[in-house]
């Protein structure tokens, strides 16, 4: 099962957490629930509540500003909706354009989802040097775009109306 999603109190996008402890949330009356699962709802001695996709703090929580998306192998998979970046084929390995072993970095313009038969057949090259042209170029997502980008991970690339515009 995916994570939640958090909304602050003014229904911006927060963060993500596990399944229990958006639970948790709820139980303590610090978040409701504004989005669950049509079906499936959580049990308990003396508890019933749905399980939830969204939920959001009762009370708003002051955010610093964050410039930059923390770079991860996980993100770059899911920014290039795991698709291989030399083929178009499901990728399951993170390639450098510019290998690391000439001086490229871990970092969002410099890092690729690829499929290990690519990957494999790129080595140590460069994308010219392989003779292997990109399909799309690499791109740095915002912080916010990055978060909403892994609710979308799990193969619904859609989110619902409401959250886009919020989100937006």
């Amino acid at each position: 099962m995916r994570d939640t999603l958090v909304l602050n109190a003014s229904f911006e996008p927060l963060s993500t957490v596990t399944l229990n402890r958006a639970v948790v949330l709820v139980l303590q009356d610090k978040a409701v629930v504004e989005q669950s699962h049509p079906e499936l709802r959580m049990r308990g001695a003396e508890v019933d509540i749905p399980v939830p996709r969204v939920i959001r703090l009762c009370r708003y929580v002051r955010v610093p500003f964050r410039r930059r998306a923390p770079w991860s192998r996980r993100g770059v998979l899911v920014r290039d909706q795991h698709r291989c970046a030399y083929c178009g084929r499901r990728a399951t390995t993170v390639d450098h354009v510019v290998p690391r072993s000439q001086g490229g970095a871990d970092s969002w313009l410099n890092t690729v989802a690829s499929c290990a038969a690519d990957n494999h057949r790129k080595a140590n090259r460069t994308p010219e040097q392989a003779g292997m042209p990109l399909l799309r170029q690499p791109f740095e997502p915002t912080p916010a775009d990055a978060m909403l980008l892994s609710l979308g991970a799990g193969g619904r690339t859609e989110l619902p109306e409401w959250l886009a515009t919020t989100a937006a």
